[in-house]
C-alpha cells in the first residue's frame, strides 16, 4: 500500500505526458508569476509618488536580476542534480544538496548584506543612477539587501522541492510571501494607519518582509513529512563533491543571469540619454513584459524536472514528447499574449501611472516588447530542457550569445536609426535571431538521443 505522501507525489517516470506537464508546469507557473507581482506591485504604488521613483526602482532591476542569478542559478542546478539521483534512487546524495541550498544561501547572504550596505552608492551608480534619482535608489537596495540571503533560499528550495514531483509546496510559500508584500507596501509607503510614511524604503521593507516569511516557510516544509528530503546536520557542511556539479549546471544559469543584468545596466545608461521618464517607461515595460516572461519561465520551470529524472533514468523517448507538447503549448500562450497587450497596453500601463508624458513613451514600448512573444517560449522551453539534460554550459553558451552578441548591440546600434523606438525594437529582433539558432541546436541534440535510445 502507497503512503498519503506516495499517492501526492507524482511520478516523473511513468505519469502520462500531458496531464503531468500541466500538475508540475501550472504550480511553477503560478509560483512564478507571483513572485514577479514583487516588482509589479511595488511599481503599482510607487507609480503614485513620482516618475523619479518608478525610475529609482528601474536602476535597482539589475541588482535584483543579480540576486535572482544567484539563488535561480545555484537552485537550477541543485534541482537538476537531485533530480538526476532521485532517477538514480541515490537519495543520500539528493538530501545532501538540499543541505549545501541551506549552506550556499547562507553564505552568499552575508556577502551581499556585507557588500551592499558599504558599496550602495557606487553600485548605484555604476548601474545607472543620475544624481536626481540617487538618493531613492539608495533607500530602495538598503532595505532589499537584507532580504537577500531569505529570498536566496526561497528561489533554491523552490527548485528542490519541483525537482522531487512536489510543485504545490512552492506555490503556495511564494504565493503567501506575494501576499504579504502586496498587504505591506501600501502601509508602509504611505503610512497608512499606524505605520509611518516611508515611500520608496517602504516598498524595500515590505519586500524584505515577505522574503523572510518565505525562507521560514519553505524552511519548514523542508524539513516536514510533506518532503522528500532528510536533511541532516551534518549535510549542512560544505561538500565539494555536491557544490561541484551543482555549478557545472547552475553557474552557466548564474553567468546568464548576470548576462540579463549587464543587458538592464546597458538598457539604463543608453536611456539616460533620452531622460528619466525614458528610464521610467523601461521599468514599465519591463515589469509588465515580465509578467508574460514569467508564464514562460514557469513553464520550463516545470520541464527542467521531468526532463532531468527521465534522462537519469535513460528514458529519452519521454523527453522527446515533452519538448513536442511544451513547444506547441508555449507557441499558443506566446500568440494569445501578443494581441492581449496590443490592444491593452494604454490602459494597462495607465494603471500604474496617470503621467501623460511617460504614457506617450511606454505605451508604444510596451507593444514592441511583446511583438516577438510567441517566439519566447520555445525559446525557454528549450532552454531548459538543455539544463534538465546537465548541459549547462549549453544553456549558457545560448543565453548569454543572445543577451550580449544580440541584443546589446542593438540597443545601441537600431536608435541610430529609429531614435527611441529603436531601444525598445532591440529585444524582438534578437528574440527572432535566437529562435532559428536554438531551434537548430536543440533539433541537433535530441536527434542525437533518438540515436542512443
Amino acid at each position: 500500500m502507497k503512503t498519503h505522501k506516495e499517492k501526492s507525489m507524482l511520478d516523473l517516470g511513468k505519469d502520462p505526458i500531458g496531464p503531468l506537464l500541466l500538475k508540475m508546469s501550472l504550480p511553477s507557473v503560478v509560483a512564478m508569476l507571483v513572485m514577479a507581482l514583487y516588482n509589479v506591485v511595488d511599481t503599482f504604488w510607487i507609480g503614485k509618488i513620482s516618475p523619479e521613483a518608478i525610475a529609482a526602482l528601474t536602476i535597482c532591476f539589475p541588482i535584483q536580476i543579480l540576486f535572482g542569478a544567484i539563488g535561480i542559478g545555484t537552485g537550477v542546478g541543485a534541482g537538476s542534480f537531485a533530480a538526476r539521483m532521485f532517477g538514480a534512487k541515490n537519495t543520500l546524495r539528493a538530501n545532501r544538496t538540499a543541505g549545501q541550498a541551506l549552506f550556499l544561501s547562507a553564505l552568499f547572504g552575508v556577502i551581499i548584506v556585507v557588500s551592499g550596505t558599504i558599496y550602495s552608492e557606487p553600485l548605484l551608480r555604476f548601474f545607472g543612477a543620475t544624481e536626481n534619482i540617487l538618493p531613492l535608489s539608495v533607500n530602495y537596495l538598503q532595505f532589499i539587501v537584507f532580504g537577500s540571503p531569505f529570498l536566496f533560499f526561497m528561489m533554491m528550495s523552490d527548485c528542490l522541492f519541483r525537482s522531487e514531483g512536489n510543485p504545490n509546496i512552492p506555490m503556495f510559500v511564494i504565493g503567501t510571501s506575494a501576499l504579504l508584500n502586496t498587504v505591506l507596501d501600501p502601509f508602509l509607503i504611505f503610512g497608512w494607519g499606524p505605520f509611518p510614511e516611508m515611500g520608496v524604503r517602504g516598498a524595500g521593507l515590505a519586500t524584505a518582509i515577505s522574503q523572510f516569511s518565505a525562507s521560514v516557510l519553505s524552511m519548514f516544509f523542508l524539513f516536514s513529512h510533506r518532503s522528500g528530503y532528510r536533511v541532516r546536520l551534518g549535510d549542512l557542511i560544505p561538500r565539494w563533491s555536491i557544490i561541484a556539479p551543482i555549478y557545472s549546471v547552475g553557474l552557466p544559469t548564474l553567468i546568464t543571469h548576470i548576462a540579463m543584468s549587464a543587458v538592464l545596466i546597458i538598457y539604463n545608461h543608453r536611456l539616460a540619454g533620452f531622460g528619466h521618464l525614458a528610464v521610467a517607461s523601461l521599468g514599465l515595460g519591463f515589469r509588465i513584459n515580465g509578467v508574460l516572461m514569467m508564464i514562460m519561465f514557469g513553464i520550463g520551470g516545470g520541464v527542467m524536472p521531468i526532463v532531468g529524472f527521465n534522462y537519469g533514468a535513460r528514458n529519452y523517448g519521454r523527453i522527446i514528447e515533452v519538448k513536442r507538447v511544451t513547444t506547441i503549448f508555449c507557441a499558443l500562450i506566446g500568440g494569445v499574449s501578443i494581441l492581449l497587450i496590443e490592444i491593452f497596453a494604454h490602459p494597462l500601463l495607465a494603471a500604474f501611472t496617470n503621467d501623460p508624458e511617460i504614457l506617450v513613451i511606454a505605451v508604444p514600448a510596451l507593444r514592441i516588447f511583446v511583438a516577438t512573444q510567441m517566439l519566447v517560449g520555445p525559446i525557454v522551453v528549450w532552454i531548459n530542457i538543455f539544463t534538465g539534460l546537465g548541459k549547462g554550459v549549453t544553456s549558457m553558451v545560448l543565453l548569454v550569445g543572445h543577451q550580449l552578441l544580440f541584443v546589446a548591440p542593438l540597443i545601441y546600434a537600431l536608435p541610430l536609426f529609429f531614435g527611441l523606438n529603436g531601444v525598445w525594437m532591440a529585444q524582438p529582433v534578437s528574440n527572432v535571431i535566437s529562435f532559428w539558432i536554438i531551434s537548430f541546436w536543440i533539433t541537433r541534440e535530441l536527434r542525437r538521443l533518438i540515436r542512443e535510445y
